[in-house]
């Protein structure tokens, strides 16, 4: 992998994986495999922290596509982020994981506040720390939220797991011809509207030199492979494109 030696990641993880094979909701099953990733990659020496989004309960922005007040149905979606962050958490500690779940909402029965400093005593000691509730206001997505842990917690890169194994010239589950990128600059996925995360997210991992690697998170043993410099990816950073 073209990227520094990592000690501290972000792993962002779409809601929709979530889902597994299911067409709405947690699949159990699917989330300890996810777990089970987790743990292999934190086994590597890596502190790590988690962001999920909530599609796979509730999305605001489809919410307010349907006549809901945005602010409300972001704050909904918010809330699926939690549901999800708590479902990951039970996951890890079946397998013996320490882990930690922090939301931008306060909701102390069943998690902290986000505080930064609690935040990297728990990554040293060891723990997953898992970011809930993305910024904690409207009109940001999950991916906002998760480069802005990434940047906050100091991290070396942020790994986005997805359903698809890179960065796309074109959706390549619309068109058949669609060339991947090994590597790409954050000014060109900018320009080019390329969907890797939204525009905000983008800009503050390049404002802050967080290279973003994009990758499969449903082939199992990805995420090993590819934090191995194996695998298939699109790392978003700074350098020229590949010709």
């Amino acid at each position: 992998m073209l990227l520094p030696e990592t000690k501290r990641i972000l792993l962002k993880l779409s809601g929709e994986v979530l889902m597994g094979d299911q067409q709405f909701g947690i699949d159990t099953d699917f989330v300890s495999k996810l777990a089970e990733e987790v743990k292999a990659a934190k086994e590597t020496g890596l502190e790590i922290c988690l962001v999920i989004g909530g599609g796979n309960i509730f999305r605001g922005m489809a919410g307010a596509a349907k006549g809901m007040d945005r602010a409300q149905a972001d704050y909904m979606g918010m809330l699926a982020t939690v549901m999800n962050a708590l479902a990951m958490q039970s996951a890890l500690e079946k397998l013996g994981v320490e882990t930690r779940v922090q939301s931008a909402i306060q909701m102390d029965q069943v998690c902290e506040p986000v505080i930064r400093r609690r935040a990297e005593r728990h990554l040293e000691k060891g723990r997953v720390v898992i970011f809930a509730a993305g910024v904690g206001a409207p009109y940001f997505t999950t991916d906002s939220g998760a480069a802005l842990r990434a940047a906050e917690m100091r991290c070396d890169a942020l790994f986005k797991g997805t359903s698809v194994d890179g960065v796309y010239d074109a959706d390549p589950k619309k068109v058949a011809s669609a060339t991947r990128y090994d590597h790409i600059d954050y000014d060109t996925v900018l320009a080019e509207n390329l969907k890797v995360m939204d525009a905000s997210a983008v800009a503050l991992c390049r404002d802050n030199a967080i290279p973003i690697v994009v990758f499969s998170i449903r082939e199992r043993g990805n995420l090993a492979r590819v934090l191995a410099g194996e695998g298939t990816q699109t790392i978003v950073g700074t350098g020229p494109n590949p010709a």
